[in-house]
């Protein structure tokens, strides 16, 4: 019954905000902070068996499989393993664990931007080797696994971000550079580079190495952004001045990822701002030219700005309300484990977050991995509110249409920035 009963605690304290700390599977320390009850053992069934539940992505069951097989083996000695593999969104992993986190997985796959959320309501505490983990694992990595430099899961890819795929039928080395130069190629040749500005994952790029900001607050909730400002050597003007001029170009086409792949199959994009779930199919569509490398610098007032990025890791959690925690933290390291990032790689091209895997064979030579990596230079965290995606959008499909109410961009920046930072961000 304790344990019910902090579950619903937390679940409550989410409920007003998503700050580190909150609720855990163990008792007050001195302070009033909950520590971990490091002495719970692990319950088994009636003839001994250890039962763990993994949560993953429908297109990982093969792997988790073989995954899991090879833990079984590895451990066999110690414990006999049941273990059950359940499709789950990483996307919605947060959600469904904190709505009966009791019952749900005992081990996660889940999005780095969700870690603060579970730390807070207690399903995640702090791992014991950690600097063990962290200096195994690529830079930012760690990062993105910690709170208050605190790391509570396991490092899994490092591939969630984005980058430019080109065709080097038409750009060389230099061209790929800058912007400027590729729209040049692009429009010389009747082609297009494409870039999704109907989402402000993408619009992002633009601002995010300005000087100018956004970011969450710390009620966890709601944002902060200067994207408007009319200070500094670069103003918000400026950018939506460069998105204008980037836009009226022939050789740009702005358009989602479908839209991107449809005009590389057809032959009239030959460059494109995506990320690594394409790069099988591009990489058939453009044979010995296909190419990636990190996003290029755009010109905005007078200068060369490198185009900015998000940056997002695959995280494994192991739940702290387990009835079979200690297990599930040894299958939880187990999964992103050097081994096992590299067999990720080799049956889903996804990108390791551990440095000796991204560093060798295949990995070392995939142009899209190494093209993430070498992005995640100029790249943050994505650590913000709801109410910056739809203002932020707005805007961005105003510029790419080419003003054509001819709005002041003042203007238009000052209604985005007030959308993004509301207070009743969800």
């Amino acid at each position: 019954m304790r344990r019910k009963r902090v579950a619903v605690l937390c679940a409550s304290l989410m409920a007003a905000s998503l700050v580190a700390g909150g609720c855990g599977n163990g008792t007050a320390g001195t302070d009033g902070t909950q520590t971990a009850e490091t002495t719970q053992t692990d319950n088994k069934s009636d003839d001994g068996t250890i039962s763990l539940t993994v949560w993953g992505a429908e297109e990982d069951a093969d792997l988790l499989k073989q995954i899991t097989d090879s833990f079984e083996k590895e451990y066999a000695s110690q414990a006999k393993f049941d273990i059950t593999i359940t499709a789950e969104a990483e996307s919605n992993c947060k959600d469904d664990l904190l709505g009966d986190v009791l019952n749900s997985a005992d081990v996660f796959t889940f999005a780095d931007d969700q870690l603060r959320a579970l730390v807070a309501a207690g399903v995640l505490e702090p791992i014991e080797n950690s600097n063990e983990i962290a200096s195994a694992s690529v830079d930012g990595a760690a990062d993105a696994a910690s709170v208050n430099d605190q790391l509570y899961a396991y490092p899994l890819t490092a591939d969630n971000g984005y980058f430019m795929y080109y065709n080097k039928e038409y750009f060389s080395d230099s061209d790929v550079q800058t912007l400027d130069q590729m729209l040049s190629v692009a429009a010389a040749n009747g082609k297009k580079v494409s870039m999704d500005w109907s989402s402000g994952w993408y619009v992002y790029s633009f601002f995010g190495n300005t000087g100018m900001e956004v970011g969450l607050n710390d009620d966890g909730i709601s944002n902060y952004c200067t994207w408007n400002s009319q200070d500094g050597s670069i103003k918000g003007v400026d950018v939506a001045q460069s998105m204008l001029s980037i836009a009226a170009s022939p050789g740009f086409l702005n358009t989602d990822d479908e839209g991107m792949m449809e005009g590389i199959q057809n032959g009239t994009v030959i460059a494109g701002v995506s990320g690594v779930w394409n790069a099988n199919d591009i990489e058939q569509a453009w044979g010995d030219n296909y190419a990636a490398v990190k996003l290029p610098t755009y010109t905005c007032a007078g200068q060369q700005v490198q185009m900015a990025s998000f940056k997002g890791y695959k995280l494994v959690g192991a739940n702290a309300y387990s009835k079979n925690a200690a297990w599930a933290s040894k299958l939880a390291e187990w999964i992103s484990n050097e081994q096992n990032q590299t067999l990720r790689f080799e049956l889903r091209q996804q990108g390791p977050a551990n440095k000796n895997a991204s560093e060798s064979g295949e990995i070392a030579d995939s142009p899209a991995i190494q093209a993430v990596l070498a992005q995640s230079e100029f790249a943050s965290l994505q650590r913000i509110g709801g109410n910056y995606w739809d203002p932020v959008q707005t805007f961005a499909a105003q510029m790419a249409a080419g003003n054509p109410t001819g709005q002041d961009l003042q203007d238009l920046l000052d209604t985005m920035v007030k959308g993004v930072t509301a207070s009743n961000a969800q």
